[in-house]
């Protein structure tokens, strides 16, 4: 059994990788032709989307798979199928009012966003709402049912087919405007394809509606606490994609188009820079997340302990062999990719937020697979009210790091509870140690980088830096693991290992 997750796990982690890398090409070339005027004006669009997305169906595609762990360990069929329509009948419920309001009330939500050329942008994502929403939910039985194969792929060519469509619909632009508004064409073509393969894909391994009455009201109770987080987090990043550009023009005196480069640069290149664990974090959580419910629900409260420790030391692993490398590299990495100068110090100077950052997903991931999902929605509440308080009141001092200084308060405050409820919820795990080692490797690492690339950025052009430096900071990174006992090769070996066979009786 563990074999498999741990191929799980890699297939999950390979394809998404893969993915993620077409998504961070598309965002360099997008950078490139729209400028980052026009990344911008494309982040506003999608981040207000998001709240209404998350609105919809954040929540309901992990509880779907969670009821669907609950149903295979009591081997209940017509549980799986209830559970996947009961969330279709509610995302539908949600999604549907909200596109028509949003489609014919347009000019009355202007306020939503900080720059009125975002509006008829907007409008164009709006068909999206509903059948992006339905996707998640069919997504969600995929994990439930452990079908990790045709999620990957589709995701993966989900993220082609807004790459090749988004660089031909931008190909020659020169107004940001519409820029931005071909590459949101891109994104609702890409949505049509998930959407369309997801359902032939689910009725053809046997998938069906039936009365979803079983499964409505433990479907609704337990999804609310975890789509009232996500919304909250859209609403938080949509609050700052309002206050932000503002308060640098009212209080850092910068016009409008600069307001709005400068948000651009954050959000849409450093940001994503910052939040590269996600590709692997997510991965780790899609696989990790059924088994874990399901042994929950058994009451195995041995493998409940191992999974839990095994996936918080991972999180903690993958931060660890990131930060130097964006700590030392981000300007020449930043450089290489965007020609942004500003984007290479955020990401320098930002990169500490990776631990937290790392910790906070997979702990919420996890305790929201042992029913914990109201407590994590207010420690998450605790973490945004510390962003919202940096943004509004630090931004005069500090400029468009008060963003980053809020997101890092934000992520130590849910790491740092999470971890606590963890402790209690499982009461023998150890992790203290391994993260106490983890920041001094990590400090030793970037210190060598640090002298590494000083000695060879007087002479060699940024990509140079990444590919000399790069494989070295990584390599002092693995070799101090090893040395501390804190990485294996076992894994892997598992990972590679052929199944024996059962002997014959």
């Amino acid at each position: 059994m563990k074999n498999n997750i741990y191929r799980s796990a890699a297939q999950v982690t390979a394809f998404s990788t893969v993915e993620k890398g077409l998504s961070f090409v598309y965002r360099i070339i997008l950078t490139r032709i729209i400028g980052a005027e026009g990344i911008g004006i494309y982040q506003i669009c999608l981040t207000v989307f998001s709240v209404f997305l998350t609105v919809a169906s954040s929540g309901i595609p992990v509880t779907v798979s969670r009821l669907m762990a609950k149903s295979n360990a009591v081997h209940d069929v017509s549980g799986k199928h209830a559970a996947v329509t009961a969330g279709v009948l509610c995302t539908l419920a949600v999604t549907v009012p909200i596109a028509l309001i949003l489609f014919f009330g347009r000019n009355v939500f202007g306020f939503l966003f900080s720059d009125e050329r975002c509006i008829p942008i907007f409008v164009i994502l709006l068909p999206g709402l509903i059948i992006t929403s339905v996707y998640a939910v069919i997504r969600g039985s995929f994990w439930g049912n452990k079908q990790f194969l045709p999620y990957s792929v589709i995701e993966l060519v989900e993220d082609a087919i807004m790459v090749a469509s988004g660089v031909f619909l931008i190909w020659g632009c020169t107004d940001p405007v519409t820029g931005a508004r071909n590459a949101v064409f891109a994104v609702l073509i890409s949505y049509t394809f998930s959407f369309i393969a997801s359902l032939f894909w689910y009725f053809k391994k046997g998938g069906k509606f039936v009365n979803p009455k079983k499964q409505l009201k433990p479907l609704i109770s337990a999804s609310t606490p975890i789509t009232a987080m996500r919304t909250s987090t859209s609403l938080l990043n949509s609050a700052v994609s309002i206050l932000m550009p503002a308060l640098l023009i009212s209080a850092c005196g910068y016009s409008n188009s600069e307001a709005i480069s400068i948000y651009g640069v954050a959000m849409g290149m450093a940001v994503p820079l910052l939040f590269t664990p996600n590709a692997l974090i997510g991965s780790i959580a899609v696989v990790v997340a059924p088994e874990l419910s399901e042994n929950y629900y058994k009451k195995k409260d041995k493998a409940v302990r191992h999974d839990v420790e095994k996936t918080v030391k991972a999180s903690i692993f993958i931060a660890t062999m990131l930060i130097p490398v964006l700590f030392v590299l981000g300007p020449a990495i930043s450089e290489f990719l965007f020609d942004n100068e500003l984007c290479g110090e955020l990401v320098r100077n930002c990169s500490f937020i990776v631990l937290p950052l790392c910790i906070s997903m997979i702990t919420n991931t996890v305790l929201n697979s042992m029913n914990c999902e109201k407590r994590t929605l207010l420690y998450f509440c605790i973490g945004a009210a510390a962003m919202i308080i940096s943004v509004l009141f630090l931004t005069r001092y500090l400029g468009i790091y008060s963003y980053g200084l809020g997101l890092a308060l934000s992520h130590i405050i849910c790491a740092t509870l999470n971890l606590r409820l963890l402790k209690k919820k499982c009461s023998g795990i150890a992790y203290i140690k391994y993260t106490l080692h983890s920041i001094m490797i990590v400090v030793a690492a970037s210190l060598f980088g640090w002298l590494l690339n000083g000695i060879i950025s007087a002479y060699l052009a940024p990509v140079w830096q990444i590919f000399i430096c790069g494989p070295l900071i990584v390599a002092f990174t693995l070799g101090a693991l090893y040395c501390l006992e804190m990485v294996s090769s076992r894994p892997f070996k598992k990972l590679f290992a052929r199944k024996q066979k059962s002997p014959k009786s």
